[in-house]
């Protein structure tokens, strides 16, 4: 008898595969084979899974389900999306199942590849050997994927989703750009944002310089600690866009409407985008009056840092009628981290092409800015480079910064140089101790030493010619606020020194008089 069983788990695990006629009776078939050994009524195409019996090993249906699964957690949105979906399969194409097509088409319709991606995964994960899954398999699947809860797993599928077809094990330029396009399309379509960069290609490009190298493709466990370490939070904002859509996409879909993810009721950034292209094309050459920030720097730069540096701005969306405020208040809470990698706080505090180079330039617009600062520079060899402070900027001759302290290499390729406190140094005045500013965790050889004048910048012992330089302030407006008071109050001030007025009285005893009687200067009285 116990070969009886073994026998038909065998036969129920590797059936032929397509709908109609020969597949019912398969099924049959396998219904039969498998009540020998305590299961009855399971496979891709039923909808409930009773297992009467513990067994050893694990068999699947022919369009993937674990057919001898214990239980399946009872997640009502999933269940509701499975059968709405096997039932439009089942109305299109007569298959009882569901297929790629209609997974895209209905639950990601604004982003095929994303959702045909997606199915492909599970469709893998799942082992199924028919080109459909079953509403079981494909519950099981959501279930798994919606239950992923370390951020290293969750990497490590989307990194898979864009692997090679023909080597599944490999990534090549093409799959992470892709990847990175995904996450900017995303990341800018829900923050009220949709603007396409044009530096996007050359953003992107030194990215994928910095993985690959001289190298056609990597192994997925390379590409996932660079991202680990690099860029992690670009690709949990994807993942917290599918958690959402799988979870709620049935609503739409039982009121007739496709899934569209998350329709934001109204804009959520307080004001305009700060990250314009800001090229000069009516003056010949464009190179030189390109931003160092384009919109793409700008997302890219806010999935690398921690988030105090891109922390959004509290967001109140105006008062509706009936439940639209309600949708649209629950859509800003659950985007709430998604939006702060497009922040839209971040302002221009110093730009060398319009403020002037130099060392009191820079102090005059940076001094007394009381929030986290992004110093960008970039080198007349076409190299870029990006020092993080988490706090404002003051003259010492100690290395200070606290644990968001970091130093970014921006072009020709992206990568985190270092990251750590107590790295950050900016002397000016100080005799006795190297002027200029610095940054790097050894004071005797740091990676980024720029001179007194900022003229020059040393990166790793390489010298170059400092071409310009922009400073952001990533605080909150209070932070800029509080600085543009102190310069008003230094302004006022000065102007009143310069303008005091003085009695005769007033002057004999006032200590100028003496400072000119010394110097030589003969002193009249009336």
């Amino acid at each position: 008898m116990g070969n009886t069983s073994s026998k038909g788990e065998s036969d129920a695990s590797e059936p032929p595969l397509e709908g109609g006629k020969p597949y019912k009776q398969h099924q049959q078939h396998k219904s039969s084979d498998a009540s020998h050994n305590g299961v009855s009524d399971v496979g891709g195409s039923h909808n409930n899974l009773k297992v009467t019996q513990a067994q050893g090993s694990m068999t699947r249906s022919a369009s993937g389900a674990d057919v001898t699964e214990k239980y399946l957690t009872q997640l009502v949105p999933v269940e509701k999306l499975a059968e709405i979906l096997r039932e439009q399969t089942s109305s299109k194409l007569g298959i009882n199942g569901i297929v790629a097509d209609v997974f895209v088409s209905q639950v990601f319709p604004q982003y095929a590849d994303l959702g045909q991606r997606l199915f492909n995964l599970m469709h893998s994960n799942s082992k199924a050997t028919t080109k459909h899954l079953g509403a079981v398999a494909f519950r099981q699947q959501c279930e798994r994927f919606l239950g992923i809860m370390d951020d290293s797993k969750t990497l490590e599928c989307y990194i898979k989703m864009y692997a090679q077809e023909e080597n599944p094990d490999q990534i090549d330029k093409t799959g992470v750009t892709r990847l990175l396009h995904i996450c900017y399309t995303i990341a800018m379509q829900h923050s009220g944002n949709a603007v396409l960069c044009p530096a996007i290609n050359r953003t992107f490009g030194s990215v994928t310089k910095s993985i690959f190298l001289c190298h056609d493709s990597m192994s997925l466990g390379y590409v996932c600690r660079w991202f680990e370490q690099n860029l992690m939070r670009l690709v949990l904002l994807v993942h917290k866009y599918c958690v959402h859509t799988l979870s709620t996409a049935y609503r739409g879909l039982e009121q007739q409407n496709q899934s569209c993810g998350i329709e934001l009721q109204t804009p959520v950034l307080e004001q305009r985008n700060p990250f314009t292209d800001t090229t000069d094309f009516s003056g010949g050459s464009t190179r030189e009056m390109d931003s160092l920030m384009p919109l793409s720097q700008a997302w890219l730069l806010a999935g690398a840092l921690p988030p105090l540096y891109s922390k959004p701005q509290t967001v109140t969306p105006p008062a509706t009628k009936g439940n639209n405020n309600v949708s649209a208040s629950t859509a800003v809470q659950i985007f709430k981290d998604k939006l702060s990698m497009m922040p839209s706080h971040w302002t221009l505090l110093y730009n060398s092409n319009e403020h002037g180079v130099g060392a009191n330039r820079f102090l005059h617009h940076v001094l007394g800015y009381r929030g986290p600062t992004l110093v960008l520079l970039h080198t007349k060899d076409e190299q870029t480079y990006c020092v993080a402070s988490p706090s404002e900027w003051k003259e010492t001759h100690l290395f200070v910064g606290g644990e968001g302290s970091c130093v970014i290499q921006l072009l020709p390729k992206f990568v985190i140089l270092e990251k750590k406190p107590n790295i950050l140094y900016l002397n000016t005045s100080i005799r006795g101790y190297p002027k200029g500013l610095r940054a790097g965790a050894d004071p005797r050889k740091p990676i980024i030493a720029v001179d007194e004048h900022f003229e020059n910048i040393d990166c790793k012992g390489l010298a170059a010619g400092l071409m310009s330089i922009e400073v952001w302030g990533c605080g909150d407006k209070s932070s800029r606020e509080v600085q543009l008071d102190i310069k008003k109050w230094q302004i006022k001030e000065a102007e009143r020194q310069r303008t005091v007025k003085l009695t005769a009285a007033d002057w004999m005893d006032h200590p100028d008089r003496y400072l000119l009687e010394l110097g030589g200067r003969q002193n009249y009285n009336n």
